[in-house]
Protein backbone atom coordinates (compact mmCIF):
# COMPACT_ATOMS: atom_id res chain seq x y z
CA UNK A 1 0.00 0.00 0.00
CA UNK A 2 1.30 3.45 -0.97
CA UNK A 3 1.63 5.84 1.98
CA UNK A 4 -0.63 8.87 1.82
CA UNK A 5 1.29 12.05 1.04
CA UNK A 6 0.97 15.18 3.13
CA UNK A 7 -0.37 18.38 1.58
CA UNK A 8 3.15 19.82 1.64
CA UNK A 9 4.58 16.78 -0.14
CA UNK A 10 1.85 16.91 -2.77
CA UNK A 11 2.50 20.61 -3.30
CA UNK A 12 6.24 19.96 -3.84
CA UNK A 13 5.40 17.20 -6.30
CA UNK A 14 3.09 19.38 -8.36
CA UNK A 15 5.55 22.28 -8.28
CA UNK A 16 8.39 20.05 -9.44
CA UNK A 17 6.28 18.74 -12.33
CA UNK A 18 5.16 22.25 -13.33
CA UNK A 19 8.03 22.61 -15.79
CA UNK A 20 7.79 20.89 -19.22
CA UNK A 21 11.43 19.74 -19.12
CA UNK A 22 11.05 18.15 -15.69
CA UNK A 23 7.84 16.45 -16.76
CA UNK A 24 9.65 15.09 -19.84
CA UNK A 25 12.43 13.75 -17.58
CA UNK A 26 9.89 11.95 -15.40
CA UNK A 27 8.08 10.55 -18.45
CA UNK A 28 11.36 9.03 -19.64
CA UNK A 29 12.16 7.57 -16.23
CA UNK A 30 8.83 5.71 -16.01
CA UNK A 31 10.20 2.83 -18.10
CA UNK A 32 13.94 3.51 -18.31
CA UNK A 33 16.71 4.68 -16.02
CA UNK A 34 19.09 7.25 -17.48
CA UNK A 35 22.14 9.28 -16.56
CA UNK A 36 21.78 13.08 -16.42
CA UNK A 37 24.04 13.32 -19.48
CA UNK A 38 21.85 10.92 -21.46
CA UNK A 39 18.74 12.90 -20.52
CA UNK A 40 20.41 16.17 -21.48
CA UNK A 41 21.22 14.81 -24.95
CA UNK A 42 17.77 13.27 -25.34
CA UNK A 43 15.97 16.50 -24.42
CA UNK A 44 18.45 18.90 -25.99
CA UNK A 45 19.23 20.69 -22.73
CA UNK A 46 22.55 22.19 -21.60
CA UNK A 47 24.18 20.30 -18.73
CA UNK A 48 23.82 23.16 -16.23
CA UNK A 49 20.07 23.40 -16.85
CA UNK A 50 19.72 19.62 -16.61
CA UNK A 51 21.56 19.69 -13.27
CA UNK A 52 19.07 22.29 -12.02
CA UNK A 53 16.04 20.23 -13.10
CA UNK A 54 17.45 17.05 -11.58
CA UNK A 55 18.11 18.90 -8.31
CA UNK A 56 14.49 20.07 -8.16
CA UNK A 57 13.22 16.54 -8.79
CA UNK A 58 15.54 15.13 -6.13
CA UNK A 59 14.48 17.76 -3.58
CA UNK A 60 10.85 16.85 -4.25
CA UNK A 61 11.64 13.17 -3.64
CA UNK A 62 10.71 12.15 -7.18
CA UNK A 63 14.03 10.66 -8.32
CA UNK A 64 17.09 9.12 -6.71
CA UNK A 65 20.61 8.44 -7.94
CA UNK A 66 22.44 5.14 -8.03
CA UNK A 67 26.15 4.77 -8.79
CA UNK A 68 27.03 2.81 -11.92
CA UNK A 69 28.50 -0.65 -11.36
CA UNK A 70 30.57 -0.06 -14.50
CA UNK A 71 31.93 3.47 -14.78
CA UNK A 72 31.92 4.63 -11.14
CA UNK A 73 32.04 8.25 -12.28
CA UNK A 74 28.58 7.87 -13.77
CA UNK A 75 25.26 7.84 -11.92
CA UNK A 76 21.79 6.85 -13.05
CA UNK A 77 18.51 8.47 -12.14
CA UNK A 78 15.71 6.21 -11.01
CA UNK A 79 12.09 7.22 -10.54
CA UNK A 80 10.58 6.97 -7.06
CA UNK A 81 7.19 5.66 -8.12
CA UNK A 82 5.50 5.98 -4.72
CA UNK A 83 5.80 9.76 -4.97
CA UNK A 84 3.89 9.73 -8.26
CA UNK A 85 1.12 7.25 -7.57
CA UNK A 86 -1.80 8.01 -9.89
CA UNK A 87 0.02 10.78 -11.78
CA UNK A 88 1.94 8.76 -14.38
CA UNK A 89 0.94 8.74 -18.06
CA UNK A 90 3.82 6.98 -19.86
CA UNK A 91 4.01 7.03 -23.65
CA UNK A 92 3.48 3.90 -25.71
CA UNK A 93 6.65 1.93 -26.54
CA UNK A 94 6.58 0.25 -29.98
CA UNK A 95 8.45 -3.04 -30.37
CA UNK A 96 8.43 -6.01 -32.73
CA UNK A 97 10.81 -7.88 -30.42
CA UNK A 98 12.41 -7.04 -27.07
CA UNK A 99 16.02 -8.02 -26.39
CA UNK A 100 17.48 -7.78 -22.89
CA UNK A 101 21.24 -7.38 -22.51
CA UNK A 102 23.64 -7.75 -19.60
CA UNK A 103 27.33 -8.60 -19.38
CA UNK A 104 27.26 -12.39 -19.01
CA UNK A 105 23.68 -13.15 -20.14
CA UNK A 106 23.52 -15.52 -17.19
CA UNK A 107 21.00 -13.94 -14.80
CA UNK A 108 19.34 -10.53 -15.18
CA UNK A 109 18.81 -10.54 -18.94
CA UNK A 110 17.64 -14.16 -18.89
CA UNK A 111 15.14 -13.47 -16.11
CA UNK A 112 13.86 -10.31 -17.80
CA UNK A 113 13.32 -12.01 -21.17
CA UNK A 114 11.54 -14.99 -19.62
CA UNK A 115 9.39 -12.81 -17.39
CA UNK A 116 8.29 -10.43 -20.14
CA UNK A 117 7.48 -13.36 -22.44
CA UNK A 118 5.28 -14.79 -19.69
CA UNK A 119 3.41 -11.52 -19.10
CA UNK A 120 3.02 -10.04 -22.59
CA UNK A 121 2.33 -11.20 -26.13
CA UNK A 122 5.72 -10.15 -27.44
CA UNK A 123 8.76 -12.04 -28.70
CA UNK A 124 11.75 -11.73 -26.39
CA UNK A 125 15.42 -12.67 -26.47
CA UNK A 126 18.57 -11.93 -24.50
CA UNK A 127 22.30 -11.65 -24.99
CA UNK A 128 25.53 -10.66 -23.28
CA UNK A 129 28.57 -8.56 -24.09
CA UNK A 130 30.75 -11.25 -22.47
CA UNK A 131 28.53 -14.34 -22.34
CA UNK A 132 29.18 -16.93 -19.64
CA UNK A 133 29.26 -20.65 -20.27
CA UNK A 134 25.90 -21.27 -18.59
CA UNK A 135 23.02 -19.59 -16.78
CA UNK A 136 23.79 -18.94 -13.12
CA UNK A 137 22.33 -21.73 -10.92
CA UNK A 138 20.80 -19.20 -8.53
CA UNK A 139 19.04 -17.52 -11.47
CA UNK A 140 17.68 -20.88 -12.53
CA UNK A 141 16.36 -21.50 -9.00
CA UNK A 142 14.74 -18.08 -8.56
CA UNK A 143 13.21 -18.41 -12.02
CA UNK A 144 11.82 -21.86 -11.22
CA UNK A 145 10.34 -20.48 -8.02
CA UNK A 146 8.31 -18.05 -10.14
CA UNK A 147 7.39 -20.46 -12.92
CA UNK A 148 10.20 -19.52 -15.34
CA UNK A 149 12.32 -22.25 -16.92
CA UNK A 150 15.91 -21.12 -17.55
CA UNK A 151 17.75 -24.41 -17.15
CA UNK A 152 17.89 -25.30 -20.83
CA UNK A 153 18.89 -21.94 -22.29
CA UNK A 154 22.50 -20.96 -22.99
CA UNK A 155 24.13 -17.51 -22.86
CA UNK A 156 24.85 -15.98 -26.28
CA UNK A 157 26.69 -12.91 -27.52
CA UNK A 158 24.61 -9.80 -28.08
CA UNK A 159 25.94 -9.44 -31.65
CA UNK A 160 24.38 -12.79 -32.50
CA UNK A 161 20.97 -11.74 -31.22
CA UNK A 162 20.15 -8.08 -31.82
CA UNK A 163 18.37 -7.09 -35.04
CA UNK A 164 17.94 -3.53 -36.37
CA UNK A 165 14.28 -3.23 -35.39
CA UNK A 166 14.59 -4.70 -31.86
CA UNK A 167 13.81 -2.77 -28.71
CA UNK A 168 17.05 -3.25 -26.76
CA UNK A 169 16.89 -2.95 -22.98
CA UNK A 170 20.13 -3.18 -21.00
CA UNK A 171 19.71 -4.48 -17.45
CA UNK A 172 23.37 -4.02 -16.54
CA UNK A 173 25.32 -0.77 -16.17
CA UNK A 174 28.46 -2.21 -17.73
CA UNK A 175 26.62 -3.53 -20.78
CA UNK A 176 24.75 -0.27 -21.18
CA UNK A 177 27.96 1.76 -21.10
CA UNK A 178 29.66 -0.62 -23.51
CA UNK A 179 26.80 -0.66 -26.01
CA UNK A 180 26.08 3.06 -25.82
CA UNK A 181 23.69 4.32 -28.51
CA UNK A 182 22.22 0.91 -29.57
CA UNK A 183 20.64 0.58 -26.13
CA UNK A 184 17.16 2.09 -26.41
CA UNK A 185 16.34 1.71 -22.71
CA UNK A 186 18.25 0.97 -19.53
CA UNK A 187 17.29 -0.69 -16.25
CA UNK A 188 20.04 -0.19 -13.67
CA UNK A 189 19.60 -3.51 -11.86
CA UNK A 190 22.43 -4.37 -9.42
CA UNK A 191 24.37 -7.51 -10.33
CA UNK A 192 23.22 -10.27 -7.93
CA UNK A 193 26.24 -12.41 -8.82
CA UNK A 194 28.53 -9.89 -7.10
CA UNK A 195 26.90 -10.82 -3.79
CA UNK A 196 26.06 -14.36 -4.93
CA UNK A 197 23.33 -15.14 -2.40
CA UNK A 198 19.77 -16.32 -2.91
CA UNK A 199 18.59 -13.07 -1.31
CA UNK A 200 20.51 -10.98 -3.87
CA UNK A 201 18.96 -12.92 -6.74
CA UNK A 202 15.52 -12.56 -5.17
CA UNK A 203 16.02 -8.78 -4.98
CA UNK A 204 17.12 -8.67 -8.61
CA UNK A 205 14.06 -10.67 -9.63
CA UNK A 206 11.73 -8.34 -7.71
CA UNK A 207 13.38 -5.29 -9.29
CA UNK A 208 13.02 -6.75 -12.80
CA UNK A 209 9.43 -7.87 -12.16
CA UNK A 210 8.46 -4.37 -11.06
CA UNK A 211 9.97 -2.90 -14.22
CA UNK A 212 8.33 -5.50 -16.47
CA UNK A 213 4.98 -4.70 -14.87
CA UNK A 214 5.54 -1.03 -15.74
CA UNK A 215 6.55 -1.85 -19.32
CA UNK A 216 3.75 -4.26 -20.22
CA UNK A 217 0.87 -1.72 -20.18
CA UNK A 218 2.71 0.65 -22.54
CA UNK A 219 4.31 -1.93 -24.81
CA UNK A 220 2.83 -1.68 -28.29
CA UNK A 221 3.55 -4.62 -30.56
CA UNK A 222 4.79 -3.25 -33.87
CA UNK A 223 4.68 -5.52 -36.90
CA UNK A 224 4.84 -2.78 -39.54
Amino acid sequence: MVAELSVEQRARTHAALGDPARLAIVDRLVVSDASPGELARLLGLPTNLMAHHVGVLEDAGLVRRTRSEGDRRRSYLRLRRDALAGLLTPQRVPASRVVFVCTHNSARSQLAAALLAARAKVVTASGGTEPASCVHPRAVRIGRRHGLRLGRVRPVHVDDVVRPDDLVISVCDQAHERLGTPTAMHWSVPDPARVDTDAAFARAYDDIADRVDRLVPVLKENRD
